[in-house]
């Protein structure tokens, strides 16, 4: 489903119940991530097993995230700063990809679901909301 502002929601939120969507991964910028709440609330009404981008999304609720660790990047962000500071020119410093990653579960969420994690992945998760 496509969002492009926030008010889209509710038509892709009855396109997903329409067509019975069996799962839910909701990606993009500011459209999506302004509406942790609305999104979680949907797909926890809706009874849909949930992947998010980051760690947020489970604190709100979702029941499991996967992406880039964003204090990592903020921190190394900060050691650009410093050297930039310091006279390094921008152009001159290599382009960095995130290499530390989070993989959160919410597991009263699991159990909300009724859904059954096998124990292999919960050994994955960096983090098990309780």
């Amino acid at each position: 489903m496509e969002v492009r502002v926030p008010d889209d929601l509710e038509g892709a939120f009855e396109a997903i119940t329409r067509q019975r969507t069996e799962a839910l991964i909701p990606l993009g910028g500011p459209p999506i991530t302004q509406e942790i709440d609305r999104i979680v609330a949907f797909a926890s009404r809706a009874r849909l097993p949930a992947m998010y981008e980051s760690r947020d999304w489970t604190e709100a609720g979702g029941l499991m995230a996967y992406g880039p660790n964003f204090q990592d990047i903020y921190r190394r962000g900060a050691a650009y700063v410093d050297k930039i500071l310091k006279g390094a020119r921008p152009a001159d410093l290599p382009v960095e990809q995130p290499t530390t990653f989070d993989f959160v579960i919410n597991f009263k969420t699991v159990q909300a679901l009724g859904l059954t994690i096998p124990q292999s992945v919960l050994q994955q998760a960096t983090e098990i909301v309780q």
